[in-house]
Formats: C-alpha cells, structure tokens, sequence
C-alpha cells in the first residue's frame, strides 16, 4: 500500500539533495551516494554510513531537516543515527538514537523484511530498536519527526521520534505524563547527561539532577507545583512554549506560559527547545536561510539565539546531592550579559580542570592532600575570592558564629579536614573537599576563603649540625676551674692552649665551608641550570644545552631570518643522523619579559600536534640563553613563493590557503587550551620538503587557560597591515584577530602581491580596501588580472574572495569563526553577500 500522501513520499531532484549536502556543513560521506537517495525508507532497504549500495540518509521535503548517520568527527570513525536541522551552520541535532554508543563504519540501519528497524554495529550487533513489528516504511516528516508506518493507512505511526524524545523539543511536539527529556553529557558528547527533564505523573513539571552512572534522580531543583492537574509541556506550531493544564488544548488562563508572545515567528526562525549540558531548559531560535523580513536584521545573527532559559541563571541551580552545574571543586560564573543565559566553569586558584575537555568532572588541587601530621599554619595560608559560596551545610562539618573573619581563617588553619571557610556576616562554615555548588556573581555575597599551601621553595630552614669540637670545648672550659695542684697546672695550661687552637681551627673550617657554599650558590644563580619544571620536561622534548646548539649552529653563523623577538638560525644534530633544525635565538631585548613569554611559548607548542603546524623538537633554557629548536622548513617561507618571481599555480594557492585554515583552526579549537597565534602573516608560514603550509612563530602567542575566552590589549602585538582594528581600541581580544589576519593573507595568495603596496595607485595600494571596492564594482577578476587558471575557476574565486571579505570585517562578531571560514571555502556552507554590497 501506498504511503500518505502528507509523507511527501516523491524524492526531491538528485540536484537539490546535492546543494542540500553543501549547504549542511557534512562530510561527503554522510549523504553518500546520490544516485539512491530517498526521502523514506521501505522494507529491505539498508542504510549506512557512506559505502556504496546504500545511502546514508536522506533530507526531509522542505529540506530543513535531514535523517541519516551523523558523523561525530572530521575524519568519519564515528557516527550517530540522527535527525538534524540541515541548514544551520554547524548543523544542529535534535534526536539521536545511540547516544551513549556512536558506531562506525560499516555499521548499518536496517527495515527488515518483518518490518523491524533496527541499528547495528560493525561487528553485527544490535545498537539500537524501535520496538517495532509490521512497518511498511520510515519517513522523515518536513516537522522533524522521524516517523515508523505500518502497512494501513491509519496515519497513526508504529514509532516516532517525537514520542521517544532525547535531549530536544520542536515545534509541534507534545511531552506528555511521565516523558522526559535528558541532557547530554557535554555539547560534543551526547551520552546521557547530568540533568533530566520530566513531567512527572504527579504533575508537576520539574527539573533534576541525575547520577549519571545509574540514572537515580537527586533532588529536584526547580518544578511549576502544579501537582494534581493533567498536563502536558507543548511546542506549539507557532514557536509558544507552555505547560497545559487541564484538558484545554491550548496556551491561555489554563496553562503556564513560558515564551513571550513576541517570540520571533516560525516562518521566519527555526525554533527547538532543549535541555543544555549545564542544567538549564532553553527555547532557541535561528533565522531561516534567505527570510526576506530578517535578511537585513542585524539583532539576529546567524547563530542560535536563547529566548527562553529556566531558571535564568544556571549558577542559581543548587542540589543537595551532586556537584551542581559544574563540577566537583568548580564554580559557576554567570554571563554579563542582561538575559544571563550563559555561564562558565572555572576552577579556583591552584586547581585545575581534572580533564579540560570534559569539564563536568570538576577540578582537583595542583597540591598535595593534607597531612594532619604536619603544622597546617606554617605549610598553608589562603586565597580570597570574593562574593563566591561553596553552599548547603551537608559539606559543612563546622559553623561559628559570631565570629570575625581572622578568627575564621584561624579555625580553618589548624585543621586538617578544613579545605576552605565561607565567611559572610558573622558567620564562618567550615567546609571539606569536595566542594560543590559553587557559583561567583555580586549577588552572593561574602568570601571563600579558600585554603592554599605557601609558596616556600627556599631553604632558609636548614640549619648545620652542631660541631662535636665545639661541644667538647664547651665541656672541657667548665671543668677547667677545678682546683688542681700545682704540678698539674702547666698540663692545664698546656690542653687550654690546644683546645683553644683547636677551636679556633674548627671555626676557621666551618666559616670557610659557610664560604664555600655561599660561592656555590652565587656560580648556580650565575649559571642557571636546565629548567626542571615538570609541566615542560612532560612534554617529551628534549632539553638542549647551549653548547650543543652552538655547536649545531656552526656559532649560530648561517643566519635565516630575523623578527623583533629573535632570530632564527640552520643548524645540524650531528648525534641524530645529521638532521637539520632551525634554532630561534630570543633576542637580549625579549629577555625583560622572557620567563613568561618563553615559557608560554614552549608550553604552548609542545602541546600541538598538527600537521600545519611546525614542530617543536626541544628547547634551551641556560642562564641568560633561552631558544627554541624546531624542525628545518626546505621550502622558505610563504613570503618567498608568493613574492618571487614566479606565480605559483592556482591549485597550489589553493590548498596552501586551505592548509593556513586548517592549523589556525586547531590553535583556536582543537588542542588542549586555545592559542590566539596574534601574528599570522606570510613570513610566518612556512613550507615543508612538500611544500605542505606550517604555521610557525609563536613568539607572540597568547596562550588562554581553559577557563578564559579573551585577553585584553595591554600591548599590540601583530604586523602592520594584518593587525585587526581592535588592537588599537580599548576592547578585548579575541581568536578572532587571527580571523583577520588569515583574511588579509588569503587575499594576497589570491593576488599574489602584498597587503600594502605603496607604489600603487592610492585605490589599490591597501589589498582590503581594493578588494572591498572590486566586490561593489562586481569586478572581482581584477584582483587576479591574467591568471587564466583562476578566472577559470570563477566560482571558487569569488567564494574564496567573499570569504576573506568576511574575515576582515571591522567588527569581530561579523567575522566568521575559523571552523565557519573553513566550511565555506570548502563549499559546504554558503557565502552571503556582506551588507554594503549590492551586487555580486
């Protein structure tokens, strides 16, 4: 039997699914093969991740919505069976069947000749069920909802996805007596998370913490109190949020109403609500592709936007049970911003993220436990932080009051279980680690006083041994005045004078040791040795004396480039079948403030591992000699090929373009703490033996902590014509100065000429402002003149101007992220037009 005709069971044109994929941000590979690609699935149909023979998924009729394996990572090793809003960049998932069990290739969903849809791994075993007999077919409805039909033509579905909700709501969908929504674990891990929302069979609408392990609730930290009512949590079709009560079947005197009425509309927005990774219920909305009445309206950017989040402030949630919305030892920090509908975890002075990337598990101490056999007062003191609580008395196991805050501390520095004191008018608690709930804002009121070790690296302590001579000179003069007879007196005499040579000697040695150590200690800060700090050495590089380097270098004497913090020089391990390296020398300028930057820099790049990125190999830090060994670049730099006498091919600008992109996202995204690189410009790219890009130099890098997002213009860094314009406002800064810069030097690959060019014509001479100027005039070919290989490539051309246009907009927030700039010169999201442009 035919499906319903509402099912829109007609496939969509091949061209139209193929825009679709470009237009989603998704590897090749999720929509593979389009020569089979269905908008529903019918019996004996086998669906997989790429693969021949089979199609990975398909889009709904409208194409706002897209059903198939979602890949978890650029490389494709990993998948989820979804449903995703298909025109939102990054595509947003709204249902997820195996979330805490991704598959990976070769796994396969199949409708069987029974009529069971069923999810199975690589190895043949069976990930996930509709519970499902006699289907006749799978459909994606343009709604969102993946629906499962029998073989009648009821209308009703077997299954849907609206019916077996994850972590989201849409539109037109209905959570119902004792369904629930639950979290995920974090935004990129979509195992079942900390939080649930239910509509309980009492009810009552609520939220609450879960254990994640086993799925026990704690105890419910907001709810409506409706107990006794029937009810049901709708998404109405027109975007409105409510809680119905009764058997009415709409929002009014009723129900509880929680979106505005002057929600944005659903003709123009896609809407979805969900409950975040840190607790909260949220109602998003984000502009529909080409909406005619918010093209223009620069309040909506083109991201998801919160409308709607309960409770309002995430660092509100409180949980007798559990850590709260962050971790263990963390502390919520809410947003500026007026809806509050964000915040940050952060970790308290000497802590540390126990694992950067999943933050929920809380912080751990950067100190050993302690001791309760050691003098707590003379090993620890405190950090303040103001307006900032660790609260509920269940982690409190002392309280005074009334006492002052000195009497406070005290109570705290003498104990042992003591690992930090809230003191707030009058009153001291007493709390032991872990700490949980913590939340920072000016609401809060009072202080931690959190408990710390001093900082005492010296050894002013130790004190010598007493000398046995000079014991026995002591002993020897008090027994001196005993009566003797005469005879005895020359003897007496005689051992006075000894003993007191001898404790003359014996002072003469002991000042000359004192002298000996102190000249030690003078030679070791004279010298200093090879830096032992274990956050360096763990970085397995390996640890050069200057000698060596000197040695390798030939006395540093073939120079091959210098900049205002160092200069480079070639050199040869003879000890490591002769391989060259470029050693960067700081120069005795940096060296005012070269502890920080030198050890930012080697921290920095030991950690990275990319290949568009030079590698570092080691590092000297001797005394006054501090340097950086990298591996040798063949191919010169970026400067060299686009400036020499010949243009390099179009399809080589090309990839290097795309290679620059690439490293410069891993610095901002994808290792472990973000690095703002804050000079990207063509010296500062380098070519391999393949002429494969490597970003190199990262003498300016600003490196952020994982609890920071920006860092301020306490001095401008950067080159003159690829400095972003807020280095010279009293604003923040942001990755998005290398945005910037990356759009400055995509424009001179496409050119081949420099950003500033002084012997031009006055409209030519700045690179940014001519291609603005060639954009409006719609004579993009002028920017490449007689390069045939480009103007043949029209299309890319013009995306890849288009691109670095966005790049280096004035205004940070219109630039767009180095992920976002990758999928559009990649094609697989489209390039709007900047405002001021009024043709292409």
């Amino acid at each position: 039997m035919a499906p319903p005709s509402y099912l829109n069971a007609v496939p969509p044109p091949p061209l139209l699914l193929y825009l679709l994929v470009l237009s989603h941000a998704l590897p090749v590979t999720t929509l593979a093969d389009q020569s089979h690609a269905v908008n529903n699935m019918t019996r004996g149909t086998t669906l997989s991740p790429g693969g021949s023979g089979s199609t990975a998924g398909w889009a709904s009729a409208s194409g706002d919505f897209a059903f198939g394996f979602y890949p978890l990572d650029r490389s494709n090793s990993s998948f989820l069976l979804a449903v995703w809003f298909a025109n939102t960049v990054p595509p947003t998932l709204t249902w997820f069947a195996n979330g805490d069990n991704p598959v990976q290739p070769g796994s396969r969903l199949d409708l069987t000749a029974d009529g069971e849809l069923s999810l199975v791994d690589h190895f043949g075993r069976e990930v996930w069920n509709a519970n499902v007999t006699g289907a006749a077919y799978a459909a994606l409805l343009d709604a969102g909802n993946l629906v499962v039909m029998g073989p009648n033509s009821s209308g009703v579905p077997l299954w849907q996805s609206f019916g077996s909700p994850t972590d989201t709501m849409l539109p037109g969908q209905v959570l119902t007596r004792g369904a629930t929504l639950r979290s995920r674990l974090s935004d990129s891990d979509c195992s079942k998370g900390r939080f649930q929302l239910v509509n309980s069979e009492t009810g009552d609408l609520v939220l609450v913490p879960v254990n994640v392990p086993t799925g026990m609730f704690y105890d419910v930290y907001w709810q409506t109190g409706t107990a006794g009512n029937q009810t049901q949590l709708v998404f109405s079709e027109s975007g409105l949020l409510y809680f119905n009560l009764g058997d009415g079947h709409g929002a009014g005197s009723a129900a509880l109403n929680f979106t505005a009425s002057a929600s944005p509309s659903t003709a123009d927005f896609y809407h979805r609500a969900t409950i975040d990774p840190d607790g909260a219920f949220r109602q998003y909305v984000y502009p529909k592709p080409g909406s005619a009445r918010i093209r223009n309206a620069s309040s909506w950017p083109e991201e998801w936007t919160a409308v709607l989040s309960i409770p309002a402030d995430v660092c509100r949630i409180q949980t007798w049970t559990g850590s709260g919305t962050c971790g263990f030892n963390s502390y919520c920090r809410p947003s500026s911003g007026p809806n509050q509908t964000s915040s940050a975890c952060l970790c308290p002075p000497q802590y540390s993220f126990i694992d950067p990337s999943r933050q929920y598990r809380g912080c751990a101490p950067d100190f050993a436990p302690q001791s309760c056999a050691t003098d707590q007062a003379s090993l620890y003191d405190f950090v303040e932080m103001a307006d900032t609580d660790w609260p509920f008395a269940v982690y409190d196991y002392d309280v005074y009051y009334p006492v002052d805050e000195a009497r406070c501390k005290d109570y705290c520095l003498r104990v042992c279980f003591c690992g930090a004191a809230v003191y707030r008018d009058g009153y001291c608690w007493k709390k032991k680690l872990p700490l949980s709930n913590g939340r920072s804002a000016s609401y809060v009121g009072g202080k931690t006083l959190l408990k710390v070790p001093k900082n005492n690296n010296n050894n002013s302590h130790y004190m010598f041994p007493p000398s046995p001579l000079n014991t026995s000179t002591s002993t020897s003069t008090s027994t001196s005045t005993v009566v003797v007879e005469k005879e005895e007196g020359e003897l007496i005499l005689a051992g006075s004078l000894l003993i007191g040579i001898s404790g003359f000697l014996n002072a003469v040695l002991v000042a000359a040791i004192a002298l000996a150590i102190c000249n030690y200690r003078s030679r070791q800060k004279k010298q200093k040795p090879v830096s032992t700090d274990p956050t360096i050495s763990g970085l397995n590089l390996r640890v050069f004396s200057y000698r060596e380097l000197e040695e390798a270098t030939d006395a540093f004497g073939d120079e091959l480039g210098s900049g205002a913090f160092g200069t480079v020089y070639k050199g040869m391990l003879a000890s490591e079948s002769n391989t060259v390296i470029a050693v960067k020398k700081l120069r005795d300028l940096a060296l005012r403030e070269s502890e920080n930057e030198f050890t930012n820099e080697v921290r920095a790049i030991g950690r990275t591992h990319h290949k568009n990125l030079v590698r570092l190999f080691g590092f000297c830090n001797e005394g006054t000699h501090r340097l950086l060994v990298y591996e040798y670049m063949s191919n010169g730099s970026l400067t060299s090929l686009l400036f020499g006498p010949e243009k390099p091919s179009w399809s080589k600008r090309v990839r290097i373009a795309l290679e620059i992109a690439r490293g410069l996202l891993y610095l901002h995204d994808e290792c472990s703490a973000q690095i703002i690189h804050c000079d990207i410009k063509p010296q500062n790219i380098l070519l391999d033996d393949n002429s494969v890009a490597r970003i190199a130099d990262f003498g300016l890098a600003k490196l952020l902590k994982n609890d920071q997002t920006r860092t301020s213009t306490l001095c401008i860094r950067g080159t003159r014509g690829y400095v972003a314009p807020e280095w010279f406002r009293n604003t923040a800064i942001t990755a998005k100065v290398d945005v910037y810069s990356f759009g400055v030097v995509l424009l001179e690959i496409i050119c081949c000429r420099r950003s500033v060019e002084i012997d031009m014509a006055e409209d030519k001479a700045v690179l940014v402002h001519w291609a603005h100027e060639c954009l409006k005039d719609d004579k993009l070919d002028l920017l490449v003149e007689s390069d045939e290989a480009a103007l043949a490539d029209m299309t890319r051309l013009s995306r890849f101007i288009l691109v670095a246009i966005w790049c280096t907009q004035e205004d940070p927030s219109l630039r767009p992220s180095m992920q976002k700039a990758i999928q559009m010169l990649e094609g697989l999201v489209a390039v709007a037009l900047p405002a001021e442009s009024v043709r292409f």
